[in-house]
């Protein structure tokens, strides 16, 4: 499998974190569609299937990044 470098990783997650901040899931028809796209894209980058998943993923790849911070996983009801 293709990993994706840090650097796209590192863009990847921060266009979701800002997204999410924003409710673009809420939003206009264009944001949602960018917030679609970015998750989309941060899935094939990490070879996963959901965001969440995807989210665990990059953190364990960016140097730096704490694998204990879960604030942005969705939780389940």
């Amino acid at each position: 499998m293709l990993l994706a470098h840090p650097a796209v990783l590192e863009d990847l997650v921060e266009r979701y974190k800002a997204l999410a901040v924003l409710r673009a899931d809420q939003g206009s028809e264009a944001a949602r569609q960018e917030f679609e796209d970015v998750a989309y894209s941060l899935c094939l980058a990490t070879g996963t299937s959901d965001v969440d998943a995807a989210l665990v993923a990059a953190s364990h790849r960016l140097p730096g990044a704490r694998t204990t911070d879960d604030s942005l996983l969705s939780v389940s009801s």
